[in-house]
This record gives C-alpha cells, sequence and structure tokens, in this order.
C-alpha cells in the first residue's frame, strides 16, 4: 500500500534522478503545461465517474489525479509538508457556506 506521502517522496526521486522512459520522466520533460493539462483531464474523469454506478472507476481514476497532483506539486516546487501545513491551519475552522460564492452553474 502506497501512502500520499510515500507518493510524493517517489515522484519527488524521479525529478532528483529521471528514469528514462518513465511515464513520471516523460512528464517533467514535457513541462508544466503537460502537467497542467493532464491534470485538468483527470479531474474530469474523476467527475465522470462519480457520477457512473459503482465506485471502481471512481477510485481508478482518482488515483490518476492523485497521483498528477503530486508531479504538479514537485514541478512546482510545492512539498507535501507545506499541503500538511496548509490542510492543519485549516483544521477545527468552521467555514460560513454563506460567506462562499453560489455555484450557479455546472
Amino acid at each position: 500500500m502506497q501512502d500520499l506521502e510515500s507518493l510524493y517522496q517517489m515522484v519527488a526521486a524521479r525529478k532528483a534522478n529521471p528514469k528514462e522512459g518513465s511515464y513520471t520522466d516523460y512528464l517533467f520533460t514535457k513541462g508544466l503545461d503537460k502537467i497542467l493539462k493532464k491534470v485538468g483531464e483527470e479531474t474530469t474523469e474523476v467527475i465522470v465517474a462519480a457520477k457512473n454506478e459503482g465506485t471502481a472507476e471512481l477510485q481508478y481514476e482518482t488515483a490518476d489525479l492523485l497521483y498528477h497532483l503530486m508531479v504538479l506539486l514537485v514541478e512546482q516546487g510545492l512539498t507535501y509538508d507545506d499541503i500538511k501545513e496548509e490542510l492543519g491551519k485549516r483544521e477545527g475552522l468552521m467555514s460560513d457556506f454563506k460567506d462562499r460564492p453560489e455555484i450557479k452553474d455546472l
């Protein structure tokens, strides 16, 4: 079993020590635009999977999205600890939904 922190570390290691022919190396070589395109594609696939029956597809697509998000974080120089720190700042805070802009169209 791989947790998100281990996944991040694997992606960061691949960036530091590229493995020719690996998909991770391919993404880093292609750069930010390709990585962003993949994050967008995977996000859409998660949404579609969530609308379908069953959870297997959602599970699969979510794993893809999380992987591509880790690639994006590494590419942008954010660490997994940066994200944990941000989440920690939010822990225990109440969010009043009326302070958020309404989503009118999907």
